[in-house]
């Protein structure tokens, strides 16, 4: 499912104009980003929390050279499923 279908389906489900749809969608994306670029955990009920985490610097191998490298530190966004979502793929 593409973002167009998406907003469609939500658009017909929540009796609201696809353009209304896409506005909140996005103000909902908008917020959301701002707060994980903030820092902040984003918990959203009986779907997740998405986290910003700081993955620590390591040393890597190329294969091929054999050459030891340095990869720097840098932040990655983590999402972990509530339990209730787990629950309806059991």
């Amino acid at each position: 499912m593409n973002n167009k279908d998406f907003i469609s389906e939500l658009s017909r489900r929540l009796g609201y104009t696809i353009k209304d749809t896409s506005e909140l969608a996005s103000s909902l994306l908008s917020g959301m980003t701002q707060e994980l670029q903030e820092g902040n955990v984003v918990t959203i009920q009986g779907f997740g929390t998405f986290e910003v985490k700081k993955k620590a610097e390591r040393i890597t191998v190329n294969p091929t050279t054999k050459q030891r490298m340095l990869v720097p530190p840098k932040l990655v966004l983590t999402y972990r499923p509530s339990a209730q979502l787990k629950d309806k793929f059991k």
